[in-house]
């Protein structure tokens, strides 16, 4: 392994050999966070664990109750094309190995691994929040990416109703958002999205990975399969509601060699534009993904990650703006022709913030009720009645 200067963001904890794969989970082990101040070391002293064996207790999800202070994020990156973003709950059931997300859950004292997709935080006053920012004087309206550090459309939301009540919110103040996810969960909302796409005020697109139903039950094991996803945007597409495709992250010798088949897949099933991300292994994320690989791809591990070093000038990640997102190089450029000479021959626009460009907020009203703080959240007939 290259020497990296003192770079934490290269530094790489591997799994023990002892360490397996746990079933319906993406990471492998539950590495320590880098704010963590006291270390822990595996040790085998040869007795069986309790993670080990047939009868092995499954990782259970907990999903905990978080009252935020906040709910509107603003970014500042060049290379991201949103300003304002709003994701209702920490943590992702989907266990995606690669999601970027996974170091934020180290803020919390807890493991980026298996607690990021099993520890989840669901912000439950996130619509009473917004409905409070959108209602300020200062408040201008530009469009707002929901669901982007950690899918808002994540087995939970089924119960927890978050993301459709913040849809419908936008919804009632006629405020565009644009949405990113890879469940199929979101066709229950296409009510709320259709009427939104009618006045250029929703977008949608859908994260398709690969075509293989293996790769993806050991990369996202908890999301909707790939068919699944394509069947979401034929269905969002019929419903009127515009849609993109992220093929994110382009994983070299596992995911790359599909670029192709993918984009076409896509189109048939209706999707507009497609934008692409090269893998990215930012801090804890690096180890997480090289125990995945030795777990899942140990015959190719070496070969993926040669290439990715490749891509990010020798090292495993290189975090500059300039080339974070598709890299640099040999192999850089090739995935970047392959994709691009595709996405022509088929039509599809490939400009990443078209989807953002396209939205409308000219149309937007300030919400007629504001809860007070420390409002309790409520639905239904009881939420209604404080309207008289």
């Amino acid at each position: 392994m290259p020497d990296h200067d003192g770079d934490e963001e290269g530094r790489v904890m591997l799994a023990p050999p002892s360490l397996k794969a746990k079933k319906g989970r993406g990471a492998v082990s539950n590495l320590q966070g880098r704010y963590e101040l006291h270390g822990r070391v595996a040790f085998d002293d040869g007795w069986p664990s309790e993670e080990e064996g047939d009868g092995a207790p499954a990782w259970k999800t907990q999903v905990s109750d978080e009252q935020a202070k906040t709910i509107l994020t603003r970014n500042a990156s060049p290379d991201i094309p949103f300003n304002v973003s709003l994701n209702p709950y920490r943590g992702c059931e989907h266990g995606c190995i690669y999601c970027f997300a996974r170091p934020t859950h180290s803020y919390l004292g807890l493991s980026p691994g298996l607690d990021f997709e099993s520890k989840i935080f669901a912000k439950v006053n996130a619509p009473e929040l917004l409905r409070r920012e959108l209602a300020k004087a200062s408040y201008v309206p530009e469009p707002i990416a929901l669901g982007v550090n950690t899918d808002a459309y994540q087995p939970c939301e089924r119960e927890r109703r978050l993301t459709r009540r913040v849809l419908e919110v936008l919804h009632e103040c006629e405020h565009p958002v644009a949405l990113i996810t890879k469940s199929a969960l979101i066709e229950r909302d296409i009510d709320l999205l259709a009427a939104m796409a009618a006045k250029r005020q929703a977008a949608v697109a859908i994260t398709v990975t690969t075509l293989d139903p293996a790769i993806a039950r050991t990369l996202e094991p908890r999301a909707a399969a790939p068919a699944r996803r394509l069947r979401t945007i034929r269905t969002l597409t019929e419903a009127g509601i515009p849609v993109g495709v992220s093929i994110a992250p382009v994983i070299p010798f596992v995911t790359e060699p599909e670029i192709e088949r993918l984009l076409e897949a896509v189109c048939e099933a209706g999707a507009i534009n497609a934008h692409y991300v090269v893998l990215r292994l930012p801090w804890e994320v690096n180890p997480l993904f090289q125990q995945w690989l030795q777990a899942h791809f140990p015959e190719r591990a070496q070969r993926v990650m040669n290439r990715v070093r490749e891509m990010r000038g020798g090292k495993d990640y290189d975090s500059s703006f300039a080339s974070r997102m598709h890299g640099e190089g040999v192999w850089a450029d090739l995935i970047r022709q392959r994709f691009e000479k595709a996405a022509a021959r088929l039509g599809l626009n490939a400009a990443r913030g078209s989807r953002f460009r396209q939205l409308d907020g000219s149309q937007f009203k300030r919400p007629l009720v504001i809860p007070p703080l420390g409002a309790r959240a409520k639905s239904g007939t009881e939420g209604q009645l404080d309207l008289f």
